[in-house]
């Protein structure tokens, strides 16, 4: 038997890893962080659940509208608002909160849309519902847990294809890096980034839509989300689609592990492995440059060497080493937004680059 939150973790690295993938393709072409995107996520949740409750169409035969609905409400956003203000030479923290009122705006729709659910349906429950009926089940697991790392495999090799592969990638790839030079070469940019924006927004629908297999969801379930799908996302490097899906995985899977550790305890073993990787940051940031990376560095090997002398003496003198080992109880679960949170903060400060930046430097090593 599997543990319930390791099949958790599963399916949240996934979910996590695809709309991770979608924000760094926005914020590649436009370079502004788009705080809107949530709302894509939750274009997707009230696809799949108007296709369920309406039309008897389960979330998985939802999640191909999901796509196209979350891809050209994506699009209609960078067409008619973000594109329209960067010509006219708004600031990057205009065009920031821009994606801020985006989104605001998008909540209002998501309640105006559930009242007309409510009375013309009666479907009491379209402003925050369970998690919606017609999964199968694979050996006595909920398909989802199987579908979702297969679809995610998926588009991973397909973007990989793509990008490297054919000659709208190679345009794709020109026009991220340096469009103007792009532009003289004869490659559409615009055409690029509406593509780009269509992809990103229905990954996030599509991430939707899957979500509703698992847990329940609401008209505020894709911004409440945005902590983690920043928090991936930075951590892949905010420049790299690959490196975002090992951060959306990374994210989600340490979020679900670490709050249910928190709250049942890690025990010895794991408690000592987790000192051990704390001692490993303090590495990774004592060998970068900048002061705050080594002040970083100093503390976090002070509080691993005190982990281990705390779990050696029976914790005689902190009650929190003693906690990770035996569990904080159900208290902890809602602060889990606070690991993603700590997460992105740590990355921005000890790799600004991401982690892809860590196989960059190794391989300019072995070159050196």
């Amino acid at each position: 038997m599997v543990p319930g939150y390791l099949i958790s973790t599963v399916v949240y690295g996934t979910l996590f890893a695809l709309m991770a993938m979608g924000l760094t393709l926005t914020y590649m072409t436009t370079k502004v962080p788009n705080f809107a995107y949530g709302s894509f996520v939750t274009i997707g949740l009230y696809t799949a659940y108007h296709f369920t409750k309406v039309f008897k169409i389960n979330p998985y035969g939802a999640s191909i509208f999901a796509f196209i609905l979350a891809g050209l409400v994506s699009v209609l956003m960078y067409v008619g608002i973000l594109r329209p203000l960067a010509r006219r030479g708004n600031s990057l923290v205009a065009l920031m909160i821009a994606t801020f009122g985006v989104d605001i705006g998008f909540v209002g729709i998501f309640g105006i849309y559930t009242d007309y659910m409510q009375s013309r349906y009666k479907l009491s429950d379209a402003s925050q519902f369970f998690a919606l009926p017609g999964d199968i089940t694979l050996f006595g697991v909920q398909g989802v847990v199987f579908i979702a790392p297969i679809v995610l495999a998926l588009i991973t090799i397909g973007l990989y294809l793509l990008l490297k592969r054919t000659r709208f990638g190679i345009a794709m790839r020109a026009s991220v890096e340096n469009a103007p030079l792009a532009r003289v070469l004869g490659i559409n940019v615009e055409r690029v980034y509406i593509v780009s924006w269509m992809l990103a927004g229905g990954f996030a629908g599509l991430a939707g839509a899957l979500y509703t297999l698992w847990l329940p969801g609401g008209t505020s379930t894709g911004s409440d989300l945005i902590v983690e799908i920043f928090a991936s996302s930075v951590l892949g490097g905010l420049g790299s689609i690959f490196g975002a899906v090992a951060g959306g995985l990374m994210i989600g899977a340490s979020e679900d592990l670490v709050t249910t550790g928190l709250s049942l305890g890690f025990g010895y073993i794991l408690t000592g492995a987790f000192a051990v990787i704390v001692l490993a940051v303090a590495a990774v940031a004592w060998r970068r440059r900048g002061r705050d990376a080594k002040i970083l560095g100093v503390f976090f090997a002070v509080v691993g060497l005190y982990m281990f002398v705390e779990m050696a003496t029976g914790f005689k003198t902190d009650l929190f080493v003693g906690g990770l080992v035996n569990g904080f109880g159900p208290d902890v679960t809602p602060f889990q937004k606070a690991i993603p949170l700590l997460v992105m903060v740590l990355t921005l400060v000890i790799l600004p680059h991401g982690i892809v930046s860590l196989k960059l430097s190794s391989l300019r090593r072995k070159k050196e």
